[in-house]
């Protein structure tokens, strides 16, 4: 029988509400796996944490990676919280060298509410882990029935059921009676990353109105930062004051720009103003391409954990940021 390997992680999928108090993790492996009844596949499962998902830290994944490798199983799921489930499966997508599929999966609605969907979710999980036509597709997200890309899934609800999303790319495929669907083939996936090297900060600063980058410069002086991601507004744009502190920083420090909106790319070319896309190229900056700031601060942090100079980082984006 297909072996699928579990580890659970904690986040709302584990937790049940305490008197007196709200819902904090309180159900390991065994308690989750225990309510799905007879599985149609075997499960090696293990809680490698209980913590809340805002908690998540590279430590933990990394643990977390390496005891999936170590299983000899037929596919991979990991449990946790929705708040940085995206960043999760994305870093999974990148540091994940084997063709077993690796399902990340959790809840929206904790155990202690009405429909609770943290066992459906776990069931297509499993189901979606142990399926042939998964393998090779990288880090996958199943929630709310839907089956997802690491690279496009978003959590662009707080509390909704169907709090994940794919704009513009759209799921993957779907369960459907306990059987995946695929819409879309498996695209070729580039070489997995390798490093372990995830000391140092890579922070996220928005830009907007009337912004002159005084916060943008603040962020970059503090010790250890290795790289910062500016989310720009649009397509790419800053104001004329942030692209002048832009221009200061990209010789000593990696500057890589997403767009704030959550969908559509960072252009190369279209505009031409101080601040557009094209004068941050000049500079020095790196594009995200399609990836989101919080994306783009993943694949940052594991290229830098990887000792890519400033032209690998360049080719790390322009190969994942990309869609040609």
């Amino acid at each position: 029988m297909t072996l699928i390997a579990v580890a659970t992680l904690g986040g709302t999928i584990s937790m049940a509400p305490v008197a007196g108090a709200g819902a904090v993790p309180r159900l390991g492996a065994a308690e989750l796996l225990g309510g799905l009844g007879d599985l149609p596949v075997d499960v090696l499962a293990e809680t490698l944490a209980g913590i809340g998902s805002a908690s998540m830290d590279f430590a933990t994944l990394l643990r977390c990676r390496d005891w999936g490798l170590r299983q000899d199983a037929d596919g991979f799921v990991v449990v946790q919280g929705t708040d940085t489930l995206e960043e999760t499966a994305y870093f999974l997508d990148l540091c994940w060298p084997s063709e077993i599929p690796v399902v990340v999966t959790g809840a929206m609605r904790n155990a202690g509410l009405l429909s609770p969907d943290g066992p459906a979710n776990l069931r297509n999980a499993l189901t979606v882990a142990a399926d042939p036509r998964s393998r090779g597709r990288g880090a996958l997200v199943t929630l709310n029935d839907d089956v997802h890309a690491a690279r496009w899934v978003r959590k662009a609800h707080s509390s909704r059921l169907d709090a994940f999303t794919s704009a513009p790319a759209g799921p993957l495929g779907m369960v459907v009676e306990h059987a995946v669907h695929y819409f879309h083939p498996s695209p070729p996936r580039p070489p997995a990353l390798t490093g372990e090297d995830f000391g140092g900060l890579v922070p996220v600063v928005e830009t907007g109105l009337d912004d002159p980058g005084e916060v943008l410069a603040h962020a970059a002086a503090q010790p250890g930062v290795r790289g910062i991601v500016l989310a720009a507004t649009g397509a790419g744009h800053v104001s004329a004051g942030t692209a002048d502190v832009v221009a200061r920083l990209v010789d000593s420090l990696p500057v890589v720009v997403a767009s704030r909106t959550g969908a559509g790319p960072t252009l190369r070319s279209t505009y031409g103003f101080h601040g557009s896309e094209s004068s941050l190229i000049a500079m020095g900056a790196t594009m995200a391409g399609w990836l989101d700031a919080r994306k783009a601060r993943i694949l940052l942090r594991t290229l830098l954990a990887a000792g890519a100079d400033r032209d690998a980082i360049e080719r790390g984006f322009r190969l994942r940021g990309d869609l040609d």
